[in-house]
Formats: C-alpha cells, structure tokens, sequence
C-alpha cells in the first residue's frame, strides 16, 4: 500500500488559516483625511465715482473759409500774395484790369454833374414862377410844370449818385483783398487769365486754422444713453460747454493742446444713425489741418455709482461673452456673466451682473470650477468680508 499523506496535507491548511487569523487581528488600516479646499484670492467689487469718457472718430474743419471769387469781369493782372502764406483781412491778393471801370466812374460822374446843373436851373426857375404867379403873370400850370421839372431834375441827380456809387464799387472790385485773416490756399488763376462776375470764378480759398473745429461723429444710441443718464443724476457733467476733449492724431501721436466741447447737432444722419459733436482746439502751430482724421477722447461727466473689477478678474467664455468667478458667503463659487464698459486704469467698469461688494476671484482661476468649494484669501491692500471679520473677532 502506498504511504499515507493526509495529515500533512491537513497540516498546511492549518497553517495558511493561522496566517489569515493573525493578519484579521492585527490594527486596521488608516483612511486619507480629507483635502483642504484650494485657496482663491478675492476681491470685493466697490463702487467709485471715476470719469465717464467715450471715443469718437472725427475730421478737422477750418474755423473759417472764404471762398475769395470775382466780383467784376476782366483780365488778371497780377497775383500779390504768396501761395501758402499767412494773410491778413483786407489784404490785396490780385489786380484786376482796371481800365474800363475807371472809365466808367468817370463817366457815372460826369453825368451827375450834367445832372446837377439841370437841377440847378429849374429850381431857379421853378423860384421865379412862384414869384410871377403871385401878381398873376404867369398861369397856375406854368407853375406846376415848373416844379415837376425841379423835382425830376432832382431825381436825376439822385440816380447820377447812384450810378457813381455803383461805378466805384466796381472799381474797387479790381482790387481783390481778403476777407478774412488766415492761410491762403492754391491760386485756381493766373496773370492774364479772364474771370467773370457772372461766374463767379473762384480765385484761391483763404481759412482760418487757429483755432480749428473738430467735428465728431457719436451714435445716436450712445447720446440717448447720456442724456438718459445725465437726467437721472448716475452722471454729473463738469459744465456746460467745457467738457474737455483730447485728440489722438492719424500717426497714434497725442496732440499736446487739449479742447473744448462747443455743442452736440440735434439731427440723426439717417445713413449713419450718428450725430455730429464739434470741439474747438488751439492751433499755434498749424498741426491739424482741414481733413485730418482724428480720434478724440471725450471726458463727459463723473460716474458716482461705477463698479470697478481688477481686469484679471474678467475673462470670456466661448461665445465671447465676459465672465466672473464670485465666492459667496458659503465659500462656493458661482460664474456670472457680466456686462463691461470702458477700462479705468487696472480695472473694468461693470455695468452689469454684479453687486457692490461681492467677492470676484483674481487669482487661482485655474484651480477651481463653479460649484466648488473654495478657501478665500482677500488680495494685498483691500480689506475684504476675511479680514474684516478677523479685526472684528480682535
């Protein structure tokens, strides 16, 4: 018979039992405590009063235009100014052939004197008459036609007067000056080139450029608001006429001089759905020219209810609409959407979607989601809801 093995067998079994029991009676194993929430810094959303600007594209217009045209028919004898230079009101600027205008003049007089001495004699007549009809020597309608002679030769003198007067003027159209004080344009004619009144032949253009408009164009939406808003008191104009405008030339260069608002127009362009806002600039040194664009920058008032939010605060989903992560009083965070307006420095100005005083996450965006639960920290230098209460518990 073959040797028996079964009580080694037993025997092992034993054994990996005694094993099992003596691992069962040994200390249990310890669970993982919990994470920490991860850490967040805040910062509470506070209402300041800061400048309410807006920009606006705009041209540049000359103060004054004069279009300087012919007044009189002739030939060009000469140009007496220098293209491009500055001019002075009533300053000569052409010579125009004067011959036939003086020779009208003192044709226009001649005929006054001839006029006069007709005058001259039926008056005397017209005396000598009354005399006779005193004693009946002469006929009460000699004496009338007497008089309506006189009276005829006076208005003969006076339109001899009249036509000397017409005739003069005339004369000094030849003499072209300049109407107002500026910069004179491009000669549009030369020595020996034919104008016509009756034309009107325009000679060269002479604008004045210091000071200079500045005409900007604003939708008529955005003037609604402001006006709005001006009504209910959010914003605080600094005057009539005198908010101040800063301009932003075509090069991104700053004009140095800053300006004035003179008036907003009362029409809609119906193309553009814009109104026109001119400011006036000083212009010493003739930088801005007619035609110019510009950007201006235009401080309307004072905002006393503006929320501001650092910029690293507000980011974009992918719709492109502006976001903010705000831990409320749970320590959970919640995502809004929110509406901005201008930057004012480091910060937005928001508009909507938030209140004064809640808690907007600036740093440790990354690390957390909406839901979460978080450890808020109040950023450096603001004294938010955390360190508030830790003063108060001193």
């Amino acid at each position: 018979m073959p040797p028996r093995t079964t009580p080694r067998r037993w025997s092992g079994c034993a054994s990996v039992l005694a094993v099992i029991v003596l691992a069962g009676c040994g200390p249990a194993k310890q669970t993982r405590p919990p994470a920490a929430p991860p850490q967040v810094t805040v910062v509470a959303a506070q209402r300041s009063a800061v400048p309410v600007t807006v920009e606006l594209p705009g041209r540049t217009t000359a103060y004054l235009v004069a279009q300087v045209r012919a007044r009189v028919d002739g030939i060009v004898q000469k140009r007496v100014f220098q293209e491009g230079a500055d001019v002075k009101v009533n300053q000569p600027l052409y010579q125009i052939d004067p011959a036939q205008y003086r020779a009208a003049l003192n044709s226009a007089a001649a005929a006054q004197q001839k006029a006069q001495a007709n005058l001259a004699v039926t008056t005397v007549q017209a005396e000598r008459y009354k005399a006779l009809l005193a004693g009946n020597a002469v006929s009460k309608q000699d004496y009338d036609n007497a008089v309506a002679a006189q009276q005829q030769a006076a208005a003969d003198v006076a339109s001899a007067k009249a036509a000397v007067a017409l005739a003069r003027l005339n004369l000094g159209y030849t003499d072209v000056v300049s109407p107002i004080s500026g910069r004179s344009g491009v000669s549009l004619v030369t020595q020996g080139a034919y104008v016509q009144a009756g034309a009107a032949t325009l000679l060269t253009t002479v604008q004045q450029l210091d000071p200079i408009y500045v005409d900007l164009n604003q939708a008529s939406v955005a003037g609604l608001q402001m006006r709005r808003d001006v009504a209910t008191g959010k914003i605080k104009l600094n005057g009539q006429n005198q908010a101040r405008v800063t301009l932003t030339l075509e090069d991104g260069s700053q004009y140095p001089l800053g300006g004035k608002l003179l008036f907003t127009d009362t029409t809609v362009d119906p193309a553009t759905g814009s109104v026109t806002v001119r400011a006036l600039f000083p212009n010493p040194k003739f930088v801005l020219l007619p035609g110019m664009f510009v950007r201006a920058r235009v401080d309307e008032g004072i905002d006393n209810q503006a929320l501001l939010v650092p910029i690293r605060a507000i980011s974009h989903d992918p719709k492109g609409q502006a976001i903010a992560l705000v831990v409320g009083a749970d320590n959970k965070v919640a995502q809004r959407t929110v509406q901005t307006g201008d930057m004012q420095g480091d910060a937005w100005v928001v508009t909507g979607g938030l209140k004064d005083g809640e808690r907007v996450v600036v740093d440790g965006v990354q690390k957390v989601q909406p839901g979460m639960a978080v450890q808020a920290v109040d950023a450096p230098g603001q004294a938010g809801p955390a360190q508030a209460s830790a003063q108060a518990s001193k």
